[in-house]
Order: C-alpha cells, then structure tokens, then sequence
C-alpha cells in the first residue's frame, strides 16, 4: 500500500471535509431523498434523481477520502534541510526566457493548489524541481514546449 505525503495541515483539512460529509451532507442527502419520495412517482421525481445522485457523489468521496486518510504519511518539515528541493519546501523560480519569478511549495498531491502556489510532488514541475538547489536549472516540459528555470532560493515551510 503506497503512503501518501502530506502536511499536517493538509491532512487536518481532509479530516475535515471527511467529517462534514458523515455528519452534515450525508445525513441532509438521505432527509432530502425521503421527502422526495413522499412526492409519489420516482421515475418522474427530478428532486429524488438529484438527491441520488448527491448521495453516490457523496458516498464516493467518503470512501476515497477514509483511503487518503489510511495511507497518509504526516512528513515532518523539521528534518528538512532546505538544501534542496524536496517536499515540504518553497522554491523561488526565475523563468529564464523573460526572468518572471514564481513561488511554489512541494506538497502532496491531495493538498496541491496551483491558485495558492501548491504544487504536486507528481506535477511536472514538481519532478523537474526536486533535488535541486540553489543556482541550478531545471528545464520543463509542458504542453507550450520546454521551458528552463533557475533556481534563486529553498526555504522549509
């Protein structure tokens, strides 16, 4: 069984949404169906098909997210050295084509947010930026072709 890394916060966050959905959302979808059934037909009831549907939504997440949780790996950030780009660090990037920097923080593929800079330890950029340090460059490949980038500084988060 393959662990999955993460923060602590981050798994703190999927503890928490895996418990709204046991205690809020599953219960409010199962009242929603039984008030949708009192309505008579079921094959003709677009309240009842909607709430079954919620319900295998939910029912999935939950039982995706009890795997998560099973096979997650808290990595502690305090042995981290910052010499190098691992999980648990944030990395400034200079693109070197026009010198636009970027930030990035390595997490875990559950936690990863491009929006706030988080970044999958599977993500291509990811990939290409671990095991680096500082002043060294990493090239990219992405859907636009190759892109390089240096590495101006590692900081532990």
């Amino acid at each position: 069984m393959e662990k999955i890394p993460f923060t602590a916060s981050g798994l703190e966050t999927i503890k928490t949404e895996l418990t709204k959905l046991k205690s809020e959302d599953r219960p409010a979808v199962i009242k929603a169906i039984a008030e949708a059934r009192e309505h008579g037909d079921l094959s003709e009831n677009a309240e009842y098909h909607a709430a079954r549907e919620r319900q295998s939504f939910i029912e999935g997440r939950v039982a995706e997210l009890e795997d998560v949780v099973s096979r997650a790996e808290i990595i502690n950030t305090a042995q981290i050295t910052g010499e190098t780009i691992t999980f648990g660090t944030s990395v400034v990037v200079a693109d070197e084509d026009n010198d636009e920097e970027s930030e990035y923080a390595i997490v875990g593929p559950y936690e990863a947010d491009l929006s706030k800079g988080l970044i999958s330890t599977s993500s291509p950029i990811a990939k290409a930026l671990i095991g680096k340090r500082v002043g060294d460059s990493a090239e990219v490949t992405t859907p636009g072709g190759v892109k390089s980038y240096e590495i101006l500084s590692i900081k532990v988060f």
